[in-house]
Order: C-alpha cells, then sequence, then structure tokens
C-alpha cells in the first residue's frame, strides 16, 4: 500500500483517480450524490448511538452519560487513523482526501478486490476502533468511558455498514468490486 495524501476534495467525482470500467461491470445499487448518502448515513448512525447507549446504561450504570461527551471528543481524534486502517486494505496506491468544511475524510483506491476483503476494508476500522473498546466496557462495567468511545465509534462507522450491506446482497459469490468516482460497483473476473 503507497498512501498519497491529495489534499482538499472539490466535490467534483470525476477528480478522483479512477481505472476503466470493466467488462460486463454492474453498479451497485446506492445512493446516487453524496447528499442523500449523508442523510442515510446520519440517521443510521443516530439510531445506533442510541440503541448501544442504552445498552451501556442499561450495564454500566447512568454514569456513562458523563463520560459521552468525552468519548465523543476522542472518537474526533481517530478519524486519520480510521481511514488509515481502511487504506491499509489496499495492495496498490491509495488516496488520502480531506474536506473538513463538508465533514468529509475518506480513502479511495482505484484497484479491484474481493468480496471479503472488500468487507473487511469496510469494517476493520470499526472493529478496532468501536467493537473491541465497546466489547471490553461491556465485560468490564467499569470502563464505561472506553464503552462511550467504541459507541460513538461505531456509530460513525454507518457509511461503511452501508458500503458491506450492498455488498453482501448484491455481489453474487466470485464477484470483485472496484471504486469508479464515488461509485462501486462488481463484475465477475473471466
Amino acid at each position: 500500500m503507497k498512501l498519497k495524501y491529495m489534499g482538499k476534495y472539490d466535490l467534483n467525482p470525476d477528480s478522483l483517480p479512477h481505472n476503466e470500467h470493466k467488462p460486463n461491470a454492474v453498479a451497485f445499487k446506492e445512493a446516487k450524490d453524496t447528499k442523500t448518502l449523508g442523510i442515510i448515513a446520519n440517521i443510521v448512525a443516530f439510531f445506533i448511538l442510541i440503541v448501544l447507549v442504552a445498552l451501556l446504561i442499561w450495564r454500566c450504570s447512568f454514569t456513562v452519560l458523563m463520560h459521552l461527551f468525552l468519548g465523543s471528543l476522542l472518537s474526533l481524534l481517530i478519524l486519520f487513523p480510521h481511514e488509515l486502517l481502511h487504506a491499509v486494505c489496499f495492495k496498490k496506491e491509495v488516496y488520502l482526501y480531506t474536506n473538513l468544511s463538508q465533514g468529509m475524510l475518506f480513502v479511495v483506491g482505484p484497484e479491484d478486490m474481493s468480496k471479503s476483503r472488500f468487507i473487511f476494508m469496510s469494517l476493520l476500522p470499526n472493529i478496532v476502533f468501536g467493537f473491541i473498546p465497546y466489547i471490553i466496557a461491556l465485560i468490564n462495567p467499569s470502563l464505561g468511558f472506553l464503552g462511550c468511545f467504541g459507541a460513538v465509534c461505531i456509530s460513525m462507522g454507518a457509511g461503511d455498514y452501508y458500503n458491506v450491506f450492498n455488498a453482501l446482497t448484491q455481489m453474487p459469490k466470485g464477484a470483485r468490486t472496484y471504486l469508479y468516482k464515488f461509485n462501486s460497483f462488481w463484475y465477475i473476473p473471466e
């Protein structure tokens, strides 16, 4: 993996690195613009956060609410490491973009990958920064702060879960996927 920082994303999908389409490539049925995807992801993230915090309150007591604000602030510190964990799953070049005024920080790589590697790439940061700390807090309720951090990080992965859902429900066995501009495609290798 070779990471290249590309600077501020100019909201022009044509400026993103991409290869030519593969023969018989099929576009994922997904949100066609970033605004719609952002709305969907935010609604899902809010629902996930409410459920996870409720479970923490049940397991660790109401004291976790005191930790929620600090856990939220700390989760902002892992935005860059979150994207680095996505990036390490690419074998070739991967490009990092930012547009913090729009709340965007993402990596994109034009290489194709198997369904399982795509799912792993999508989930890796959420497992490391979200599920592991959250489960540790459920096992040891005195670490409620860690649970709040994990809950916020899990909810921040809503866009990643959307990609996983699309891969699981749309890609047939043996298919490979790749990004083309801001959209995902799958194809069956010949």
